[in-house]
């Protein structure tokens, strides 16, 4: 069922759920965006992987 449907019901379980959904969603994006953010820096700054 979507939001948009009429049958929808705000109540405080879907408020509860949705926050919960979009809070991991949002977790998740930012962890993601990191690492490409990251992985593309070190890429233009040419390093070698000499980490270990």
């Amino acid at each position: 069922m979507f939001p948009f449907s009429f049958e929808w019901i705000w109540d405080m379980v879907h408020m509860v759920f949705h926050g919960a959904l979009w809070y991991a969603l949002s977790i998740i994006g930012m962890g993601m965006t990191y690492c490409i953010i990251k992985a593309a820096y070190d890429s233009a700054q040419g390093s070698k992987g000499d980490h270990h």
